[in-house]
């Protein structure tokens, strides 16, 4: 008789088991049609600057700066020699009408 009563004891385990195992299976289906109805929102997208992008971009800072100062250096070259030309002029007119107003 112990050997019906072990039997049937298992049996009925067995039949728990089931029961148990068919609710956690309803439980990850219902969880898996949850989340199918819910949007998702897409992921933020970080964008990190390497280094290397960095430091171009620097360089290219520099190199347009040292640009723009060479423009500005040779565009005081240029007014250096325009004054020291017009003054050569005024020298030379004025000589001229010394000689002039002296006859």
């Amino acid at each position: 008789m112990t050997d019906i009563n072990e039997a049937s004891q298992e049996a009925i385990d067995a039949a728990k088991q089931g029961e148990n195992f068919a609710v956690m299976l309803a439980a990850i289906q219902a969880a898996q049609l949850a989340q199918a109805q819910q949007p998702q929102q897409p992921a933020p997208v970080v964008i990190q600057q390497s280094a290397a992008s960095t430091a171009g971009k620097w360089l290219a800072i520099g190199a347009g700066g040292s640009m723009l100062m060479i423009t500005v250096a040779f565009a005081a070259v240029a007014l250096a020699i325009a004054a020291v030309c017009t003054a050569l002029v005024a020298l030379v007119v004025y000589g001229i009408y010394r000689d002039i107003r002296r006859r």
